[in-house]
């Protein structure tokens, strides 16, 4: 997976789990959490979502490199 390709999945992840979020103006650098007002369970199923359309393990020591709009992207198409 390309970084386009990794950056729609997240936005499409995203306005499943955040409707309302204008994620077009969401900074690659901002904490997503505190940006999209996600709570722990939020966050939790945005993994759960990544993992089941990209059959990534995501370990939970790597959690904290998907906090960011960049580093899930990263992550992802690594």
């Amino acid at each position: 997976m390309n970084a386009a390709e990794a950056k729609r999945l997240v936005f499409d992840v995203l306005s499943r789990i955040a409707p309302e979020a204008d994620l077009a103006v969401l900074p690659g650098a901002a904490h997503m959490r505190e940006e999209l007002d996600l709570d722990s369970m939020d966050f939790l199923n945005f993994i759960s979502a990544l993992h089941e359309r990209t059959r990534v393990d995501i370990p939970e020591a790597d959690y904290p490199k998907l906090f960011t709009l960049d580093g899930a992207v990263a992550y992802l198409s690594r």
